[in-house]
């Protein structure tokens, strides 16, 4: 069975505990690791000017959001190329979401679902990392 490194551990601890109870959960089932938690205002303000982030506000500076990748054995990482890796994780994290009834959004379909179905060309800013609570 999967379980989080120290470094996921930690970046998990800081957030809204909405967040670790669903990640605790998915843990269980899919290989993750948890790129990002809270962030300080100066570390938005650095992805800000790197243009990894479109602002200075954002669920990140509060713990509602954290930043999760299916972490790869072949690699021992993260493999960035495998972009259905991240869609899979995401419709995987957003159903376990909604089984816990912890409301969410993901990067990956800011719009959630349209007509009952999920659009994933709706985006402006891709961001399938980016999980953050809805309310």
């Amino acid at each position: 069975m999967p379980k989080f490194g120290s470094k996921s551990r930690n970046e998990l601890g800081g957030v809204h505990e909405d967040l670790q109870e669903l990640f605790n959960e998915a843990i269980k089932y899919v290989d993750l690791t948890i790129i990002e938690g809270q962030r300080s205002l100066e570390r938005q303000t650095q992805l800000k000017a790197e243009g990894k982030t479109k602002t200075l506000k954002g669920k990140h500076l509060e713990g509602l959001a954290v930043d999760v990748a299916p972490y790869d054995l072949k690699v021992k990482g993260i493999d960035w190329e495998k972009r259905e890796n991240f869609i899979y994780m995401g419709g995987f994290i957003m159903g376990l979401a909604k089984r816990m009834g912890i409301p969410l959004r993901w990067g990956g379909d800011w719009n959630g679902l349209v007509k009952g179905q999920i659009e994933l060309y709706d985006n402006n800013f891709d961001d399938l990392v980016h999980f953050e609570l809805d309310f």
